[in-house]
């Protein structure tokens, strides 16, 4: 009797498309039970925004099925979260603005030219980022007060751009070192000079490391409740974040209104980042890989 070959063949090839399949299916399992605990944490908050304190202490996992509004009717009369909200807005979208256009520049020079100190500057960069914040804290803040800047927009726009540059060339530099050389040589030939050149083909052609760059940086900036507690303590500057904090202290059995102020700061930056996420995935990726 001939043996069956081509079954004694096909069987391991089964079993290894079944491991496989099996794998997959536990990976899918683990991240759709991940993705369910972060998506419901969000939608837990957003349903107690919609409550009075007393029902988010009692049955605060329970839908709201008569919702109110006079959370979010406090939230913009009574504590002015409106203002604050704008305050974050133009401190966290200048410190994005001018380290995109620093850290653009800084990255285009690193990446495209061939330099002695080159590799220290790549070395000093990298060393920054294990100087913790705190430790620059007196300093920053002596400076501020020689400048004038404490308790002003810029009191917080500058330290934090000096903060966030580091991490925009590393990750601009990478991505700016992918775009082939014949482009450049093409736009010399067309007679494009080096600002030119930067401006119509390196940041056009980087737009993903750009979008990427500018959502981690808002997102740093925006969350910063260290600089913000100690370096603005007026409230015509004073930002979201140091606004929630003061919410936990003077409102503190609110608990309705606190979920009320934590949506209205989380939801609307999430939604700019689902729109944007492919470009954050596209430069993060291709930098790192090609780069």
């Amino acid at each position: 009797m001939q043996p069956n070959v081509r079954g004694q063949l096909h069987m391991p090839h089964s079993r290894a498309k079944r491991k496989i399949q099996t794998g997959a299916f536990l990976s899918y399992l683990i991240l759709s039970a991940w993705s369910f605990t972060t998506i419901y944490a969000l939608f837990w908050l957003v349903n107690n925004s919609f409550k009075i304190s007393s029902d988010v202490m009692n049955s605060s996992f329970k839908l709201a099925w008569n919702p109110i509004t006079v959370n979010y009717t406090a939230a913009f009369d009574r504590i002015n979260i409106g203002r604050s909200y704008l305050n974050s807005l133009i401190m966290s979208g200048g410190v994005v603005l001018l380290v995109l256009l620093f850290g653009g520049l800084a990255a285009y020079v690193l990446a495209r030219f061939r330099f002695r100190g080159r590799s220290a500057i790549f070395s000093i960069l990298y060393a920054s980022l294990l100087i913790p914040a705190f430790a620059t804290v007196v300093p920053v803040y002596e400076l501020l007060i020689k400048w004038s800047l404490v308790n002003t927009y810029g009191g917080l726009i500058f330290p934090q751009t000096a903060g966030n540059l580091t991490f925009a060339i590393l990750v601009l530099a990478g991505y700016m070192s992918t775009i082939p050389k014949e482009l450049e040589e093409a736009a010399f030939i067309d007679g494009c000079n080096r600002w030119s050149m930067f401006v119509k083909i390196f940041m056009p052609v980087s737009k993903p490391a750009f979008a990427s760059a500018s959502i981690f940086v808002f997102l740093w900036s925006y969350n910063d409740l260290f600089s913000a507690l100690i370096f603005v303590n007026k409230d015509n500057v004073r930002p979201i974040v140091a606004l929630l904090s003061e919410i936990s202290s003077q409102y503190g059995t609110d608990f309705g209104l606190m979920a009320t102020a934590v949506s209205l700061t989380v939801v609307p930056v999430l939604i700019v980042y689902l729109f944007i996420q492919r470009f954050i995935e596209q430069g993060l990726t291709e930098g790192a890989v090609k780069g």
